[in-house]
């Protein structure tokens, strides 16, 4: 009997244990279906707004375009600026990085002022070059870079302050200039100093020769030059006819401009991309020691890396679109005085409905919502219809042959859609309070 009365007990405990457990659970379940059923009468009541917006500007189809009108100019010109700023630096971007982002490019370099008197004289040599290649475990491949200037001569043909580069055969993977007819000079044409040659198309097109050239000879500076092969086409850049060019091997160069020997630039690729910052730093310290330099004294030299000019000029990319977007924005706000305008003409023609929904127990905030969706929705249909047209300008754009290919961001998109609507409320707010406001009897006597 006794463990009769303790099991019962226990069985008394649990369910009273159990019943605010349930009694807890049911309160929590009918607090979400009272938000739920909450939700969905205010997301009703808003759809309803936004049909009766949609309404609105259907019956009043030319006032609602002409009303829009601005909104309409300024996202389609946001959207074609912002469109043909990003395709050229994408454009540009791709093009740099086809060269290479471990690609530095070192020179000669003489500081401003006393401490740059105080180096002397600036040179760097073949030496120089030769021991930076030896010592300087990240660089992959080295080439020195001899600056010249010629008159080219082929049959009657001659070409004034033609630029010729001397070169190594490592030019051709450092920046990505193959031949396509014919082959590069090699190692024996550097060693000997031949007179051998190969250029771009631009050069064959000026000297009005077809690539049977391969194998013939030039003059450069009356001096003849036997052609090797030609470079691929690799078109412009930043002004730049690229094609236009003439290499020939660095020995070849020196003798031809002796004087160029103490001022010898080079070029150098690192062996990845995360070792170019190992790199630099390698090629620093084998110049600092060879041209002597004590701690403190300033670089007789500079080096120039194409990873950094590819930061700088994304970050001049995104302050120039940036710019641009802003000034072109400004045109948003005579759209939205021209939304707020209309919309406080569609109040003084709409008092009387106004009067009529408070009279029947419209509230303050429910006329407020109506007045402001339709606002909301007028600028918001003038965006869609900005952006469509902006991606048609910008198609079109495409098929030019001059330009390059324009592909609209969807930031872009979602930033003009998302500045009409604001625009919308920010000038709907206005009107939609006057309406907000008008009492009932003043409203229904309104003529």
């Amino acid at each position: 009997m006794a463990g009769q009365t303790e099991t019962t007990s226990g069985s008394s405990a649990g369910a009273g244990g159990r019943a605010p457990l349930r009694s807890a659970g049911a309160a929590v379940g009918r607090g979400v279906w009272r938000c739920a059923l909450w939700c969905d009468a205010v997301a009703a009541r808003h759809w309803q707004n936004v049909l009766t917006a949609l309404v609105q500007v259907w019956v009043n189809k030319a006032r609602s375009v002409l009303t829009t009108l601005g909104i309409i100019i300024a996202v389609t010109s946001t959207i074609t600026v912002v469109s043909l700023v990003q395709g050229f630096g994408d454009y540009v971007t791709e093009m740099l990085r086809g060269f290479g982002t471990n690609m530095m490019f070192v020179f000669p370099y003489s500081p401003s002022g006393m401490r740059g008197a105080m180096l002397g004289r600036v040179v760097m040599t073949v030496n120089d070059v030769r021991a930076v290649g030896g010592q300087c475990d990240n660089v992959r491949r080295i080439t020195p870079i001899i600056f010249m200037g010629g008159t080219v001569e082929y049959g009657r043909e001659k070409l004034e302050n033609q630029r010729i580069r001397g070169a190594t055969e490592q030019f051709q993977p450092i920046r990505r200039f193959f031949v396509d007819e014919g082959r590069f000079f090699g190692p024996i044409d550097i060693d000997n100093g031949t007179h051998v040659c190969v250029f771009g198309r631009e050069i064959l097109r000026m000297l009005n020769a077809d690539e049977t050239i391969v194998g013939d000879y030039i003059y450069i500076d009356s001096m003849r030059f036997r052609v090797l092969g030609l470079l691929e086409e690799k078109g412009s850049m930043m002004g730049e006819d690229q094609d236009n060019l003439i290499l020939i091997p660095y020995t070849t160069a020196l003798k031809m401009s002796p004087f160029m020997r103490y001022f010898v630039p080079f070029m150098v690729e690192a062996t990845g991309e995360e070792d170019v910052e190992d790199c630099s730093l390698q090629i620093t310290r084998v110049l600092r020691e060879r041209h002597g330099l004590r701690p403190g004294d300033p670089n007789d030299f500079r080096l120039f890396r194409q990873d950094e000019f590819l930061r700088d000029f994304e970050r001049v990319k995104i302050i120039a679109t940036s710019i641009l977007a802003g000034i072109v924005g400004i045109s948003l706000i005579v759209g939205g005085i021209g939304i707020m305008n209309i919309m406080l003409v569609s109040v003084t023609e709409r008092t009387r409905e106004i009067g009529l929904r408070k009279s029947v127990g419209g509230r303050r905030r429910d006329i407020m919502s109506q007045f402001l969706t339709e606002a909301v929705v007028l600028s918001t249909v003038g965006g869609a219809i900005g952006v469509a047209l902006g991606y048609i300008i910008c198609h079109f754009a495409s098929l030019h042959p001059a330009l390059v290919i324009v592909s609209v961001p969807i930031w872009a998109v979602m930033l003009a859609l998302g500045f009409s609507a604001g625009v919308g409320v920010v000038f709907g707010i206005i009107p939609a309070f006057k309406a907000a406001i008008l009492h009932p009897i003043d409203a229904l006597r309104h003529e």
